[in-house]
């Protein structure tokens, strides 16, 4: 059966290269969206690509994803710092979770340093700039059980079975990416 990666983005990342370029860099969203929509078609599995700029339908659209994805990346952006209703609804996903930002949050200002959502997360990626989507699908795409052979060039060499289940990271999150305070 092919696995379903879905990619949620949150607020203000729709003028990506418009707003804050020194930290968000110059990519479209809608570049982004076609990088991993071509990567998506290279491992074989079905991406669903959203962004909103409301935390009611990223709720929503997160708990759509429940029952239909094998695993859910996710940048949630502003939301990261406050929304408690993203968080209870990331919270109730079964499947794999991986929280992503374009930027290194732990070396952001106070306001946007500390996220709420990774608690929930089976994995944190940041920092990465663009590049973290495709890092992001394929550690979804892994973590979502697609065969590491399935893996483009060296990935498939390297060994995935120390990533730990979602009941494993329940009470310890896995961090890629700058560490946490």
């Amino acid at each position: 059966m092919t696995k379903r990666i879905t990619i949620r983005n949150g607020p203000n990342l729709n003028p990506p290269g418009e707003w804050e370029p020194e930290i968000y860099g110059a990519t479209t969203l809608a570049d982004i969206e076609s990088a991993c929509r071509s990567l998506a078609q290279d491992l074989g599995v079905t991406l669903v690509f959203r962004q909103t700029n409301h935390d009611g339908v990223m709720v929503d659209w997160i708990q759509e994803a429940r029952g239909a994805a094998d695993a859910l990346s996710i940048n949630p952006a502003g939301l990261s710092f406050q929304s408690v209703p993203v968080l209870d609804a990331i919270r109730m996903m079964q499947a794999p979770v991986i929280e992503l930002h374009i930027s290194n949050i732990h070396a952001r200002d106070a306001a946007h340093r500390d996220s709420i959502i990774s608690v929930a997360a089976t994995a944190v990626i940041c920092g990465l700039g663009a590049a973290g989507y495709p890092v992001a699908m394929l550690a979804a795409a892994r973590l979502a059980g697609l065969d590491a052979r399935a893996l483009p060039g060296g990935l498939s060499a390297l060994s995935w079975r120390h990533l730990p289940s979602r009941a494993a990271h329940a009470s310890r999150g896995v961090a890629i990416g700058a560490p946490s305070r």
